[in-house]
């Protein structure tokens, strides 16, 4: 049975094979997983659609994919059985040799016995053997026996029809007790001879591949422009000291700076609609619901899991929203719906110590704000100087949607609601 990349949604046209978790002769039983496929969305498991064995991978890992492509063949159980008795459809025992009985089959006649009665003596190694021709007559249950003891099957001998070595014929030889035959392969030449004894190749992975991809994408088709404000967040801090305690006993979760911000962010995008849009080619593309997208450094790349609706959600459980995204996306359990449908990206670059930077774009949408660390800075204030908590918010924008005009005024209301909390306010 051919096996298919399934459609897992209209914007998903293709897929990487990331890793295959069966290998050629591996029972595999229905709903098992079977591969780790990657797309622009979410890295996945994809299970096996029936139980049987895996028989041929026709995707190698990293190679891409469209979706409905095959990648696989599981031979369903069942089907070995009647593949060993049924003979090839080609078969011929020479001219004048097989005569035509009604439409079911070929009646062979003056061919040597075969199968269990066979006189033919014991297995012995074939003095020639066409590889190719081989390969085609090894079943998965074979190969994986023959794989088990180190037998080189091309070079048995089949009692089958046809020549076709089976699990019997493998089992016969091993029972044998003779040392398991094996070919003399060559070396592979080594890749990297002659490069630099300081330079060490690191292989892409799936994810890395898919990240490149896009980032050359937004780089590339979007013509960004940047931004930069300062925000007063000293409130902020003085509130979050106050409660992080009762909000942790309380609601299970660390209360994170990052969903105040996201707070303030979903609010904004309601006053700025531009801001939470895309690029149509003939159109700007404004869309109704507000989704915010928070960037995650999962073990094997940047990922960006969605906070739907986030506009209609309060700092609690926005909070709790956030810290499930981000635990499954770094155990790698999110699910395809939970990278979908993102309208705006929010990226948290201050976890990471930085004051300043630029975001690349999550392609297709508008912007991408990155949220700094907060930094402890003497400031003017009421004509005086003052040590103050400061936060810069750094906006990369599309200036074909947005001018500096807009993207400050977005800018603008999110520094202003983030500087507005008061550090006596009941979460």
């Amino acid at each position: 049975m051919k096996i298919e990349l399934p459609q897992v949604g209209e914007s998903v046209t293709e897929g990487i094979i990331g890793k295959w978790l069966k290998q050629v002769g591996d029972q595999v039983e229905k709903y098992d997983p079977l591969v780790e496929v990657v797309t622009d969305k979410v890295s996945m498991e994809m299970p096996s659609p029936v139980s049987g064995v895996l028989s041929r991978i026709l995707a190698e890992e990293g190679q891409t994919v469209p979706m409905g492509g095959v990648i696989a063949d599981i031979e369903v159980d069942g089907e070995e059985a009647a593949a060993e008795q049924q003979p090839p459809a080609t078969a011929s025992a020479g001219a004048g040799a097989s005569e035509v009985v009604d439409r079911t089959g070929t009646l062979l006649k003056d061919v040597a016995p075969v199968g269990p009665t066979a006189s033919g003596g014991p297995i012995v190694a074939a003095t020639e053997s066409d590889p190719t021709q081989a390969k085609a007559r090894f079943s998965p249950a074979v190969m994986r026996l023959a794989s088990e003891h180190g037998v080189d099957v091309s070079l048995l001998s089949g009692t089958g029809i046809g020549g076709r070595v089976t699990r019997k014929d493998v089992q016969a030889y091993i029972d044998t007790g003779k040392v398991p035959i094996a070919k003399e392969v060559p070396a592979a030449p080594d890749a990297t001879a002659g490069a630099a004894e300081d330079i060490e190749r690191v292989p892409l992975t799936a994810v890395r591949r898919m990240i490149a991809a896009n980032m050359v994408k937004s780089a590339t088709q979007i013509p960004e422009a940047w931004t930069l404000m300062e925000a007063d967040v000293t409130n902020l801090v003085l509130l979050r000291n106050r409660i992080k305690d009762d909000f942790q006993s309380r609601e299970g979760v660390n209360i994170t700076y990052l969903a105040f911000v996201v707070k303030a962010v979903a609010e904004s995008l309601r006053e700025n609609r531009l801001v939470n849009s895309m690029w149509g080619g003939d159109a700007v593309l404004l869309n109704r619901r507000i989704n915010v997208g928070v960037a995650v450094a999962a073990p094997e790349g940047l990922v960006v899991p969605v906070v739907h609706d986030a506009d209609t959600m309060d700092v609690p459980p926005l909070a709790k929203s956030i810290n499930d995204l981000a635990t499954r996306a770094r155990n790698g359990k999110l699910a395809l719906a939970d990278v979908q449908g993102g309208t705006f990206t929010v990226n948290n670059t201050g976890a990471l110590g930085s004051v300043v930077g630029k975001g690349l774009i999550n392609y297709p949408q508008a912007a991408i704000l990155n949220t700094e660390a907060i930094v402890k800075r003497p400031v003017v204030l009421n004509d005086a100087i003052a040590i103050r908590s400061i936060m810069n918010l750094c906006l990369t924008f599309d200036h074909r949607i947005l001018d500096g005009a807009e993207a400050g005024a977005f800018v603008g209301d999110v520094k202003r609601r983030l500087e507005a909390i008061q550090p006596d306010m009941e979460m």
